[in-house]
């Protein structure tokens, strides 16, 4: 498709990953992450990608790593393409506003979920236990009703297939008590920051997840932040809770498969066009309304 970027092959360095939307290149002391345009949906990688996401995600997510670091530190060490090694000059311009060179920091196994508002699996949670995650929530909830306060929901962290909602306590027993109260802590504060910001833009951001790693001992953001991909963006207008609301992220390709009847344990259809326009229409809006840029 025009314009856009299915995969990267930078036979100069090492391929260390290709996750469902990144691709991720060994540097030795240092990672290059590549956000191609594919597109994900209930864990599966759709076969059309939609032109410039990567772009959309990699400004947003720079953003969002200046906006917090006064919370905590992040892994990025240059987005410039101008800056970085001389052995990736060949692809400077597959990689200009879609990529950034990072910390090699270890990555820490487990999603660290902040909700502010109840909708999709925690929705499903709730409806059987009254609980999320082990939270104990106030009875008569609706969909897209807004928390009390936001809460945190850790998962874990699957390579391949559906990550798996786990309780503190759970989270605990994987990465210890320390470092547990200390991720909680810092997936709350990011949260109430960034979704303060985004409400005077006019967007709310219902829930999202952040990930981090440890470098040189300090715990330390990592990987995207605050994406169309990793949350879920309403539109503050339009919020009316009781029903599923309107979106600027990727709910709109996961309602469109739906619509078609499509199973999860068959081969993903491709997007039409008019489906990949306004998802690509969606993901703009979003990163205009939050940061005032464009592309």
């Amino acid at each position: 498709m025009k314009d856009a970027l299915y995969q990267t092959d930078i036979k100069e360095v090492p391929l260390l990953k290709r996750g469902k939307v990144r691709d991720i290149y060994d540097l030795g002391d240092s990672l290059l992450i590549v956000a191609t345009d594919r597109i994900s949906a209930f864990d599966v990688v759709l076969p059309t990608p939609i032109p410039n996401k990567g772009k959309i995600l990699t400004l947003m997510t720079l953003f969002w790593l200046d906006f917090l670091k006064d919370i905590v530190e992040n892994h990025l060490i240059t987005a410039y393409v101008e800056e970085y090694p001389n052995i990736l000059k060949p692809y400077k311009e597959i990689l200009h506003q879609r990529s950034m060179i990072v910390k090699k920091a270890k990555v820490i196994p487990v999603e660290c979920i902040v909700r502010g508002y109840i909708t999709g699996s925690a929705m499903k949670d709730y409806q059987k236990t009254g609980k999320v995650c082990g939270i104990k929530l106030p009875q008569g909830l609706r969909e897209a009703d807004k928390f009390p306060e936001p809460i945190f929901t850790p998962s874990t962290k699957a390579e391949e297939g559906h990550d798996i909602n786990i309780t503190f306590e759970e989270m605990i027993n994987l990465v210890g008590k320390e470092t547990a109260e200390i991720l909680k802590e810092l997936s709350l504060k990011l949260y109430i920051k960034a979704s303060n910001y985004a409400e005077s833009k006019g967007i709310i951001i219902a829930d999202t997840k952040f990930e981090f790693g440890f470098y040189e001992r300090k715990i330390i953001l990592i990987d995207e932040v605050l994406t169309p991909d990793s949350s879920r963006f309403w539109p503050k207008d339009e919020y009316e809770p009781g029903r599923p609301q309107k979106s600027f992220d990727k709910q709109f390709i996961r309602d469109w498969l739906k619509s078609i009847s499509w199973k999860d344990n068959t081969p993903p259809p491709p997007i039409p066009p008019e489906i990949v326009e306004k998802t690509r229409g969606k993901y703009l809006e979003a990163l205009y309304r939050l940061t005032g840029k464009t592309l």
